[in-house]
């Protein structure tokens, strides 16, 4: 450029043409920038493109390899296919075989059949024939038995009908023994589980064998024990008192009646002579209930029989008794812890003149008594029985008879007078009514002969007074081995005078067993209030209950023996009640016999002091 010339003309040119080409590449940096950024779109599509191509190429390989593997296994499958169709050809083939030789085959086996048939109709034949003999003499057999069994059941009843009647002209002692089920607490301190197990505490080895004899098995020796009647674990509440049932007839015929349970405690007393009960919660009902005892079945049916009679002519009193400590208290009275003594009344009788007595007309009434009495009654819970009594009960229930009815009584179906003098009999079944057995001739016991007065004009008068007959119903407290039931303190007193006065029991029928001069009625107060009753002023039967476990086997024995004790005595005719118009004949009067023997000592209360 020429010097000297002006240069800011030039130079505003040169700036002007620097910023068009700056905007220019402005312009260009800003199409590139946009064009880099579709491409970055463009890119990221295609990579988006990419991975979905990518996962259909696996998905489809995938398929590809599942169907691999079908055709793998169905290949498998076909070639298995294949091997059972080849086997199912060479099968057809053995088959088609077998069909063409079948036909002689069936042939063969019905010639065959045909031949057994005919031999197995021939034995059919023969069999059939001995059959028939066979239900002929089978038949003539059963009828046979039937007919032994029936004669057997007759004679065993005619048995026990005389066997009765001699015991009771003997004045024997009854002797029933009852043995119980195998019960929880049998097993002691070890576990349930065992419970009956041979070779445990529970171990059952005491049996009934029948009606009259029981068993009692040991590793040593077994002993067998007869009474009048043994019941077996299962025998219900109402088969003991079908043999008790009868002695209360004698009741209203001027016998007195008593009826004792004995054993160990928990051996089931209280059961046979009450019922399933605890003394708190024995609540009487008026309908009869299957498992109560003696006592509330032996009422019912005494009630029955007065309702038979005529009207206003049979009193009812009841007195409940408990002898605690060999003291006698008044269940009844308002004081029961207060103590009775026994006196001889008027009439020679032993009685407790301070007791209180009840008049009743039903059972509801009998039972709420001695409702009233058990809940007063001592009970103690032992390691043997959880409801042990520590007492003797006598509930005493006393029939007041007026003596024109007693002297005038007609049979309630027949109306024909009934002869009140008579002996007792046993009823004589029907099939043998035409045939009186004879009577077994036993020794008189020189005892006061009883003769009626025949009517007559200067005779004709109404004898006046009452009877007083009386049923004592004694549920005693068992006897029990301080070891086992673990007591202490007062119980342990209570255990003592349990066991002596059991004991003083033993003593006395021993002593009457022996024909003793001396009899210890005064050693108990048990024995001294049912001195008449033992002694031969009643009909007396002793409910042996045992128990039927190895753990209880001594009590059980010593149970046993005291009832064969009991089976030995023999007080001679039970004295009966009769009205004071009556006459007795002695040794004094005209008409009695010297040649009878005497009285053996131990009939009757002993004279003096015992």
């Amino acid at each position: 450029m020429p010097l000297g010339m002006d240069q800011t003309h030039f130079l505003t040119e040169k700036v002007k043409q620097g910023e068009c080409q700056l905007r220019a590449k402005d312009e260009r940096i800003i199409a590139l920038e946009t064009e880099n950024a579709m491409l970055y779109l463009k890119l990221a599509q295609l990579q988006g493109s990419l991975r979905s191509s990518k996962e259909q190429a696996v998905h489809f390989k995938r398929m590809f390899e599942v169907e691999q593997d079908q055709r793998t296994c169905m290949g498998d499958i076909l070639i298995g296919l294949y091997g059972q169709v080849k086997a199912l050809r060479d099968e057809l083939d053995q088959l088609r075989l077998s069909v063409t030789s079948l036909p002689e085959q069936v042939e063969d086996e019905q010639e065959n059949i045909r031949i057994q048939v005919q031999e197995h109709c021939q034995l059919l034949r023969h069999h059939t024939s001995n059959m028939t003999d066979l239900q002929k003499r089978l038949l003539e057999a059963e009828s046979s038995l039937v007919e032994a069994n029936a004669r057997h059941a007759k004679e065993k009843k005619r048995r026990r009908e005389l066997h009765n009647t001699l015991m009771e002209l003997r004045g024997n002692i009854r002797v029933h023994c009852r043995v119980r089920p195998l019960m929880d607490f049998d097993v002691g301190a070890q576990d349930i589980s065992t419970l009956g197990k041979p070779g445990s505490l529970s171990e059952v080895i005491c049996h009934a064998l029948d009606d009259e004899n029981v068993i009692v098995k040991s590793s040593k020796h077994s002993k067998v024990f007869e009474y009048e009647r043994v019941y077996a674990p299962l025998e219900q509440q109402e088969s003991v008192f079908e043999e008790v049932q009868p002695m209360l007839t004698s009741l209203l015929d001027g016998y007195n009646v008593c009826i004792m349970a004995y054993g160990q405690t928990g051996s089931g007393k209280t059961h046979t002579m009450l019922g399933s009960h605890t003394n708190e919660d024995y609540n009487p009902t008026k309908e009869p209930h299957p498992d109560e005892g003696v006592i509330p079945r032996a009422t019912r049916e005494l009630l029955r029989l007065i309702a038979e009679k005529p009207p206003d002519s049979h009193n009812v009193e009841v007195s409940v008794v408990e002898i605690y400590n060999n003291d006698i208290r008044d269940l009844l009275g308002n004081d029961p812890q207060a103590k009775h003594d026994i006196v001889k009344g008027t009439d020679g009788a032993l009685t407790v003149a301070t007791l209180t007595s009840k008049h009743v007309e039903t059972v509801y009434d009998v039972m709420c008594l001695v409702q009233h009495g058990l809940r007063a009654r001592k009970e103690i819970a032992t390691l043997i029985h959880e409801h042990s009594s520590r007492s003797h009960l006598v509930v005493m229930l006393t029939v007041t008879i007026q003596a024109s009815h007693f002297l005038c009584s007609t049979s309630s179906r027949t109306g024909s007078p009934i002869d009140v003098f008579a002996v007792p009999q046993s009823p004589v079944p029907r099939e043998r009514a035409r045939r009186q057995l004879p009577q077994p001739q036993l020794p008189n016991y020189g005892g006061p002969k009883i003769r009626s007065r025949s009517p007559s004009p200067s005779r004709s008068q109404t004898p006046t007074g009452v009877i007083k007959t009386k049923l004592q119903l004694v549920d005693l407290a068992g006897s029990e081995c301080v070891g086992m039931s673990g007591v202490t303190g007062s119980a342990l007193r209570e255990t003592s005078c349990i066991n002596k006065s059991l004991s003083a029991l033993a003593d006395v029928l021993g002593a009457l067993a022996e024909h003793r001069a001396h009899v210890p009625y005064r050693n108990s107060k048990i024995t001294h209030l049912l001195q008449d009753s033992i002694g031969g002023d009643a009909k007396l039967l002793v409910m042996l209950c045992v128990s039927p476990a190895q753990r209880y086997v001594t009590e059980s024995l010593q149970c046993l023996g005291f009832g064969q004790r009991a089976r030995q005595v023999q007080r001679g005719p039970i004295k009966r009640k009769l009205p004071p118009s009556m006459e007795r004949i002695g040794p004094g009067d005209s008409t009695y016999s010297g040649r009878n023997s005497p009285r053996p000592k131990s009939a009757g209360p002993p004279t003096g002091r015992q």
